[in-house]
């Protein structure tokens, strides 16, 4: 664990000034010190926050995992790192599951008791969302916590199709008790007003920080295509990231099978693996047979390591996010960080974060023609037809808009008032 080392004693007083010795002189505050609740597996997102945060001079305990426990996080001496959720593999038995989160509970209770920060700062809820959503937010606030909340969705189960009364009134009373809520739109800021009843100054929009902990090496796009076994004459479009039917998959192949009609050019990567369960993928493999698409696609179903995730990007002309329904979504930055345009549906705040005709172009969601004609579309424009220097022009876009310099100067403000 790394300590944040003290600060030095100020110099005694000379005698020619010890007449001055009543005055009131400046002292600097205190830093200000945070807990920082990770899901245990978000370390793009971790990583490039506590950097941020700790470049502000803010002092965090970073609850995390295995994963977490990385040099970024345990050289910084501003970081103080707690691995209280240890293995987090998903290859574990039922037992050893249950076993690891009752664990997990019990250490984190018996932190929060002689824990330094006052403030503590959710990034995800744990696996019992009513406890975390409820009663472990009031002990939080027993032992004298100002509790703030990530929200990266407003309301996850309702974009994925399993909302109920219980999770819409646990979420209230969770936006309720918290102190204070971020969001990465001016959409969810509005959702959450509207749907929650929270005020509207309890709630601050910071965008959702670059993804630049992913590897990026000198690879040039001809040679991830040429590595992948794609021409340099294919129009090559990518799908990444977890596959589940909010994703719109269904109306991309549907898509491509439209385009294929009139041009054999096109590719399609899939890469990801299935995010619940193997229902949905199987349904879109069957697509792909009935429509006869298969040797233009490139499939990789399963989790893809951040050393290997740039070669899928690079290899790609146009990230494809035909979602049919999102608030925001990481890939899309993803794509950013790799220079990579994008073509979204128009769906939760995607339009907001593509700029027409430069980062990319929008499409109607549930139309997989419209789909398709957006796609020709893209390979017909500038954007295409100089993608090297757009992409350059990408990267530096959103280094700029969606800066972790950003994200922290936002949250130290929040966290300073709340003290």
């Amino acid at each position: 664990m790394t300590q944040a080392a003290e600060a030095p004693d100020l110099h005694p007083l000379s005698r020619d000034h010890e007449m001055l010795a009543d005055a009131s002189f400046a002292v600097a505050p205190p830093a200000v010190k945070a807990a920082l609740l990770t899901g245990g597996d978000d370390k793009p997102y971790v990583l490039g926050f506590v950097q941020a945060l700790t470049s502000e001079g803010v002092l965090i305990d970073v609850i995390g995992s295995d994963e977490l426990e990385v040099p970024e996080l345990l050289r910084n001496r501003r970081v103080n790192f707690l691995n209280l959720r240890g293995n987090q593999s998903s290859d574990a038995s039922l037992k050893s599951k249950t076993y690891r989160i009752i664990h997990y509970y019990l250490r984190l209770l018996r932190y929060t008791i002689s824990a330094q920060p006052n403030i503590f700062h959710i990034l995800w809820n744990n696996k019992f969302e009513v406890f975390d959503r409820t009663l472990l937010i009031l002990y939080y606030k027993l032992m004298g916590k100002y509790v703030v909340l990530t929200a990266h969705n407003v309301n996850i189960r309702s974009r994925d199709g399993t909302d109920n009364w219980l999770n819409r009134c646990t979420l209230r009373i969770q936006y309720q008790l918290v102190d204070h809520i971020f969001v990465h739109t001016r959409k969810m800021k509005t959702e959450m007003m509207d749907a929650f009843g929270v005020a509207e100054d309890k709630v601050s929009v910071i965008p959702f920080g670059i993804n630049n902990t992913v590897q990026s090496t000198d690879l040039a796009s001809a040679e991830a295509k040429q590595t992948l076994g794609i021409a340099d004459s294919d129009r090559t479009l990518l799908c990444y990231g977890q596959i589940a039917p909010y994703k719109g998959l269904d109306y991309l192949i549907a898509a491509l099978a439209e385009l294929l009609k009139g041009d054999e050019s096109y590719r399609l990567i899939i890469a990801g693996k299935p995010k619940w369960n193997q229902t949905y993928w199987n349904q879109i493999k069957q697509q792909i047979r009935d429509n006869g698409v298969q040797h233009r696609i490139i499939e990789r179903i399963e989790h893809v390591p951040d050393e290997e995730t740039e070669l899928y990007f690079k290899a790609a002309d146009v990230l494809v996010l035909s979602y049919t329904q999102v608030f925001q979504s990481g890939v899309l930055f993803l794509g950013y960080y790799f220079g990579l345009p994008a073509i979204v549906t128009d769906v939760g705040s995607l339009k907001e974060q593509v700029v027409e005709g430069e980062t990319g172009l929008v499409a109607k969601p549930h139309d997989s023609r419209d789909l398709a004609r957006t796609i020709e579309k893209f390979f017909s424009s500038e954007l295409f037809r100089e993608l090297e220097s757009h992409r350059a022009r990408i990267r530096e876009y959103a280094n700029e808009q969606y800066s972790w310099s950003k994200v922290a100067a936002i949250t130290t403000k929040v966290y300073s008032n709340l003290l």
